[in-house]
């Protein structure tokens, strides 16, 4: 098999230190906490980076038993934009990281 040319060394170590530093991108991320509101604010929405939906706060004054879908529309417009920053936090991260190439599942 031989030895590895010293520039493929390099470039593994510089891998594996970009993998190490994705890791550790993607706990920070996954720890963090995201808002989203809809309603003008009677519907709020927290998510964790995780993807994992922690808590729904809502106005009393939003229940209206005549119309009873629309706290579930505004409970999922504030997920939704929950989501939406959090996605966009993340993509900044990791692009940041990998300096804008698309590595695919290369390092997934």
């Amino acid at each position: 098999m031989g030895r590895m040319p010293k520039d493929m060394r390099q470039l593994m170590q510089q891998a594996q230190k970009m993998q190490a530093e994705m890791e550790r991108a993607q706990q920070e991320l996954a720890d963090k906490t995201y808002e989203g509101t809809a309603g003008g604010g009677v519907v709020k929405a927290i998510v964790r980076g995780s993807g994992r939906l922690e808590e729904v706060v809502f106005d009393p004054s939003i229940l209206d038993p005549d119309d009873p879908e629309l706290v579930g529309d505004l409970v999922v417009a504030a997920v939704n934009q929950a989501m939406e920053t959090m996605a966009d936090d993340a993509n900044s991260a990791m692009g940041g990281l990998t300096g804008g190439l698309d590595l695919g599942g290369l390092l997934g």
